[in-house]
This record gives C-alpha cells, structure tokens and sequence, in this order.
C-alpha cells in the first residue's frame, strides 16, 4: 500500500519533467531550423556574389569591343569631315588638293587594314557593318576626287611607282582606250618590307629571327613568291599570273587586285577584293571574305617547310576549321550559292608543295 502511495505520489512531478524536457527538444529545433535558413541565405548570398563576380568579369571584352567601335566612329566622323573640308578647298588650289585626298585616301586604307586586324575578335555582324562603312567612304572620297580633280590629272602612286620601270598594270592601262569614266581611287600600298615592281622572278623571303611584322607583294607579273615563316600581316596588290606560297600569317591577310594567281596561305581573317580566275588554298580561322570577286575557287591548306608545324602552331593556325569552303560573298546578298566561287575539284588540286630550300623551286609531293 506504501508502495503504491509512493508512486502516486511520484507523477504529479514526473509529469511537469517530461512537459519540460518536450519543451527543450522543441526549442532545440527551433533553433536549428533558424540556423539552418541561415546557412540557407548565407549560401545564397555568397553564390550571388560570385555570379555578380564572374558577370564583372566577362565585361573587358565587351568593353574592348566597345571602346574599339568608339575608336573606329572617330576616325569616321574625322575622315568625313575632311572630306567636307576638301569641297571647299578651291580648285585653283590644285597641289594642295591633291595632297588632301591621298591624305585621306590613306586614312580610309588605315581604317580598314585596322578593322581587318581585329575582324577575328569582333561580331561577325559589327564587321559587315564597319566594312560598309568604310565602303561609303570610299565611294564618298571616289565622287569627291572625280568633281574635283580633272581626270588625267589625279593620279594616286606609291613610292614604289617611282622607279624607271612602271608597274605592271599602270603599262596595260597605257594600251586599253580612254573611257569616259573617272580614275578611281585606288587602295594605297602598305610602305612595309617586301617584293614590289618584279616581272618573271622567283621571290624567296625568310621570316624566322626577323622582326618584320607587315610584309607587302604588290605590281607583280608571272612570279613566284615563297614566304617561309610566320608575320603579323600580309598585303597583296596588283599580281598577274603569280603563284604565291606563304607561311602562317598571325592576324590577317589582305588581297587587292589579282588576275590569274595562286594563292597557298594560312592567317586568321582573309579578304580578298577585285580578283578574278584564281585558286585559294587556305587555311583560315574565320570565314574568307571576298568583294568584287569573280571566277575563285578554293581547297585546303597545301604547303610544306621544315618548321612549318611549329609556326602554324605558334600563330594559333595549327587546327584545320575547314573555313576555307565556308566563303562570304559581300557583293552576293541572296540565300542561294554566290556564282563568284567554288570548290576546287580534287583532281584539279595541286597538291602538297613543299618550299624547304630557297635554291630549289616549290616541289611537288
């Protein structure tokens, strides 16, 4: 009876304990709850900032393009006004005229060679619309020159047109008859190392230990011309019946005026303008661009010299894109295939070439 008295008398306080440890648990789990949304928002807080992070980061090559766009909207607006600058320079004032315009002709020639070196690093649609640009400059420049200047009068020359032997196509203008249409403007030649004013000769040049970074072939007829090595830029002006065989080209490479050539060459960004009945083979990072272009036909990368892996690698050219027949026609806006190139055939292909020993001519493998 003791006994059960005593265990009646034990619950009232057990009953007030176990309420009291309940009490704790919940109050335990409360606040790991609380520290768990916590850890939660902490966590959140911490991955926003890292992608508020990475987004800051991506932002340079926005900038880039951006400073580069504003860079190039300067230059427009300066040419232009010096365009509008030259409408009021009286005609008496002929020499100093002149001087204006090829001013301004090597500014706009300046502008594009600029727009060609950076087309691999910019919008392929913010290269369409700079090259457009400086298209209407050109025109703008080209009406200027022909209200202005009286035809047999205006003349653009280069340094290299000084010499006793003219260049090779202003002696076939001699014997074409006179038209009625202005003299163009035409695109001015780059004063950097290279082969000029050369008819029937082999051309051999090596670039590995130099430090020539633009190299120009320009008013050439039936040569053959064998770059060994890697340069920064290539300039192509005035060839006829040449076959030209080059190393890597770290940035871009620019064709003006070709009849009847081959091209094996390998560069970043390619442009190839007023060529006619020529083949390309190609290497090339972004797709070739042709303007004012007819009858060209293209195929892979055939070229070979002892050393040629190590400088295709060091330009960044040692993959094959297979951009080479992937070719942008700008002078061509329809959805269907441009009529101004081509694949070449395989069996009409040359095949490797290999240039190794400047004493020896360009070999077939």
């Amino acid at each position: 009876m003791a006994d059960e008295e005593d265990a009646l008398s034990s619950n009232p306080n057990e009953a007030p304990n176990h309420s009291e440890e309940s009490r704790q648990r919940k109050h335990a789990a409360l606040l790991e709850r609380l520290a768990n949304r916590h850890q939660t928002r902490l966590e959140n807080s911490l991955t926003r900032r890292s992608a508020d992070s990475d987004s800051s980061s991506s932002s340079p090559s926005f900038e880039s393009t951006s400073s580069f766009l504003s860079r190039f909207a300067d230059s427009k607006r300066s040419i232009e006004s010096r365009i509008a600058q030259c409408r009021l320079t009286p005609t008496s004032e002929s020499t100093q005229l002149k001087s204006n315009l090829d001013s301004i002709s090597a500014s706009i020639s300046d502008l594009e060679k600029l727009v060609a070196e950076n087309s691999y690093f910019l919008p392929s649609y913010e290269v369409r619309s700079l090259l457009k640009a400086i298209s209407d400059l050109k025109q703008s420049l080209e009406s200027l020159s022909s209200e202005l200047v009286p035809k047999k009068k205006f003349i653009f020359k280069n340094k290299a047109a000084k010499k006793e032997k003219a260049p090779i196509f202003d002696s076939m203008k001699e014997k074409e008859p006179e038209t009625d249409k202005p003299a163009k403007v035409g695109f001015t030649v780059p004063e950097s190392p290279g082969f000029r004013n050369k008819t029937g000769e082999v051309l051999v040049r090596e670039f590995k230990g130099s430090e020539i970074g633009e190299f120009t072939i320009s008013d050439l007829d039936s040569c053959e011309v064998r770059l060994i090595g890697c340069v920064r830029a290539l300039f192509a002006h005035r060839l006829r019946n040449c076959r030209i065989f080059g190393g890597p080209v770290s940035a871009s490479i620019l064709i003006e005026g070709a009849e009847d050539c081959v091209f094996v060459i390998a560069s970043h960004q390619i442009r190839i303008h007023h060529v006619k009945a020529s083949d390309f083979y190609l290497r090339v990072r972004s797709r070739p661009i042709i303007e004012d272009t007819t009858n060209v036909r293209f195929a892979p990368y055939c070229l070979s010299y002892e050393g040629i892996d190590e400088d295709l690698k060091s330009a960044g050219l040692n993959e094959e894109t297979g951009n080479w027949a992937h070719v942008d026609d700008f002078g061509w806006l329809r959805a269907v295939q441009s009529p101004n190139w081509s694949i070449l055939p395989e069996n009409d292909r040359i095949g490797l070439i290999k240039i190794s020993d400047p004493n020896k001519g360009a070999e077939k493998i």
